[in-house]
């Protein structure tokens, strides 16, 4: 015991806090399974190495500011036939990202553009890579904020350093002037340096609308499409359907009139 305890102490003192908690199990486990040194050290290293992981993951998760936890598992593919799920999967790997490409997902409001953005978003942190999640919204309003503070540099360093942004809902609300400005500006300084996973309800067509003048939201075009992938969505609601299920929608589509008539 003596030899158990200096042992676990000298884990302790070099910070293997995991590997000093299961030592005694895992020495056990060894003899059980009669394993060589090499193999008994190594199996002690995997189980310090895997909580660091799952620490290391946690924190970067945290740090990315998502929204909910989706993987691309939980993702129904077979509800959404429009979504190409080969193409989904190609960038997970996340090829996309050292390319600095952009993805793009349009369609309508609840068809899971935004749970396949933060599926990407997990899938480049457990690849080591970072990753920001931003709401339109709050993205602008953040950058207005700091540009009447004076404080623009260094707050698009904020959107700019990770490799993979997020922007979620553009096209919900419409933006004035100075906001089409600030995002033009953050659009430019990713440009072919970093990654863009945005999700919209408007088609290109309707982004004119969206920044208030035709010629500025050509430019952020010009940049997001340059290097980018392309995912139009075609389907029926999420949460309609889930609604469907649960026999809320049927009391009010029994209520509609039908060809005009009651």
């Amino acid at each position: 015991m003596i030899a158990l305890d200096r042992a676990r102490h000298s884990l302790e003192a070099l910070g293997l806090a995991q590997a000093a908690a299961v030592l005694e199990s895992r020495l056990e486990a060894a003899a059980m399974q009669q394993m060589t040194y090499a193999d008994f050290l190594a199996d002690l290293l995997d189980a310090e190495l895997a909580v660091r992981r799952e620490r290391y993951l946690k924190t970067r998760i945290r740090l990315a500011h998502l929204p909910f936890h989706k993987t691309l598992d939980q993702f129904d593919f077979a509800f959404q036939p429009s979504i190409d799920e080969r193409q989904i999967r190609e960038l997970a790997t996340m090829a996309f990202v050292a390319n600095a490409t952009n993805v793009l997902f349009l369609g309508p409001p609840g068809v899971g553009k935004t749970h396949l953005a933060v599926a990407l978003g997990l899938a480049a942190i457990e690849q080591g890579l970072t990753a920001y999640f931003v709401t339109a919204h709050s993205l602008v309003q953040d950058l207005r904020r700091a540009h009447a503070e004076n404080r623009l540099e260094r707050r698009l360093r904020v959107y700019t350093s990770p490799r993979l942004l997020i922007i979620d809902e553009l096209g919900y609300l419409t933006l004035d002037s100075v906001e089409a400005t600030l995002f033009f500006q953050l659009v430019s300084a990713r440009y072919t340096r970093g990654s863009i996973v945005l999700t919209s309800n408007k088609s290109f067509g309707d982004w004119g609308q969206i920044f208030g003048d035709t010629v500025i939201a050509t430019a952020i075009l010009d940049r997001l499409l340059h290097h980018s992938v392309v995912v139009n969505i075609r389907g029926e609601s999420y949460r309609l359907r889930e609604k469907k299920r649960a026999g809320l929608l049927a009391h009010y589509g029994a209520a509609q009139p039908r060809d005009g008539h009651q």
